[in-house]
């Protein structure tokens, strides 16, 4: 049994004095022990300096931290600086190492929240906690992708976690992360392509707001390194976020703002005509070839015909069934890039529908419009010009004259025939 005099002061302090102790004898030194192993506060396995190897073998020593673009910022020379054991992760409670920077000019400084173990355990950037790859929240990625990786959040099972992910990460090597040994899918995905930035969103690294300068106390001027200016929307969600909620995706109102812009992009609808099986492809050019739109779309079913149209820069794949046709513009509206480019997939037009466009008004839209007053009406047809009365009567010809529609320009006493013409 563990001795009294090896427990730490601080149990002696919390629960019994040292006196009450060695009078009560050997039930004390019991109950001692009893009490310190259920009551020991949470994270004293990792935090303690105790003889166990593994607790300071698993604090984390690292030379850089795991960061995005954003968050490291555009300046090319970097100053930062390292704090071995710093802090305790937000997420498992360990030591870790502590970096703090500035990422540009007129921007706050920036520090490390996470250890780099929880870090690739979710694949994302230690101080922003967005997804290292498409720079999006976790509860986004994971909710359109259709997996997520849950990480305990108990003391016992999140420790015993951690600290087998942490052996596999060191023996799949820097280049792994956590999502890839849990099973997440490698491929990219068209609609987290188009939900994040294509650039460096820099913006997000400006200084908090001074809240003195909101009571209108702030004598600093200048020389303050918050920013002089109302927030937009003081009630905005945005404005107050969870750490921890954000790292297991849950209740990000980050994420939710981008959800509901999700739901807001255009979708394809299918034609009420069953009998149309043909997909329209926009955006076709020169290096993309016939072959190169077989061997996507064969793969959504049997292809019944493939018309290659460059002056228009379209083309037309046709299906033998309308299921076909359906899961092929499904997988492919806004999503289909060949040679780098994207291409447009909406849903032919019937043939008739065309031809019925097509003989209405100019620009296709088949409808009556009504006449602008004040213009001239159409002129009629040459033949009934000439069967007015008195307007350019045709001459009687002979029998052996020729037939047909006569024009004025034809009688040879007007002006400008040859008779008055050869005086000139």
């Amino acid at each position: 049994m563990e001795s009294s005099a090896h427990l730490p002061p601080v149990y002696f302090g919390l629960f019994f004095s040292k006196s009450v102790l060695t009078k009560l004898g050997d039930w004390g030194e019991a109950l001692n022990v009893l009490v310190v192993k259920f009551y020991r506060p949470s994270g004293t396995m990792t935090l303690s300096l105790g003889n166990n190897p593994y607790n300071r073998m698993s604090w984390e020593d690292a030379e850089f931290p795991i960061l995005c673009e954003t968050c490291l910022g555009d300046n090319p020379y970097l100053r930062m600086t390292k704090e071995s054991y710093g802090s305790e992760c937000n997420i498992c409670t360990r030591p870790y190492c502590v970096f703090r920077w500035c990422p540009g000019k007129g921007m706050r400084y920036k520090t490390t929240i996470v250890c780099q173990t929880c870090a690739k355990m979710k694949n994302v950037c230690q101080t922003c906690l967005l997804d290292l790859e498409y720079g999006l929240p976790v509860q986004l990625r994971d909710s359109v992708l259709g997996q997520k990786h849950d990480v305990p959040k108990s003391l016992v099972n999140r420790e015993y976690y951690t600290q087998n992910m942490e052996g596999a990460l060191a023996q799949a090597g820097p280049s792994v992360s956590g999502l890839e040994l849990v099973g997440y899918t490698a491929a990219q995905n068209d609609t987290l392509k188009r939900l994040r930035r294509n650039e460096p969103y820099y913006k997000r690294n400006a200084p908090h707001v001074c809240t003195f300068y909101l009571k209108g106390e702030c004598k600093r001027g200048e020389e303050c390194p918050y920013r002089h200016e109302k927030p937009t929307d003081p009630d905005d969600p945005l404005s107050s976020q969870n750490i921890k909620d954000r790292y297991h995706g849950t209740n990000d109102p980050v994420a939710n703002k981008l959800m509901g812009k999700l739901s807001r992009l255009p979708k394809l609808e299918n034609p009420e005509d069953m009998a149309i099986t043909t997909l329209y492809i926009g955006g076709v050019v020169e290096p993309i070839t016939e072959k190169d739109l077989r061997d996507h779309f064969y793969q959504f079913g049997e292809i019944r015909n493939v018309k290659m149209v460059y002056k228009q820069h379209c083309a037309f794949v046709e299906y033998t069934t309308r299921q076909a046709a359906e899961i092929a513009a499904d997988l492919s509206f806004n999503k289909l890039v060949l040679h780098g480019i994207r291409l447009n997939v909406r849903w032919a037009k019937p043939q008739a529908k065309q031809a019925g466009v097509a003989g209405g008004e100019p620009g296709g839209t088949g409808r009556r419009l009504a006449p602008v007053p004040g213009l001239p009406g159409a002129l009629p047809a040459p033949d009934k010009i000439l069967e007015q009365p008195g307007f350019n009567a045709a001459p009687q010809l002979s029998a052996g004259g020729p037939h047909g529609i006569y024009y004025p320009s034809q009688d040879p006493s007007r002006l400008g025939s040859g008779k008055h013409g050869s005086n000139y």
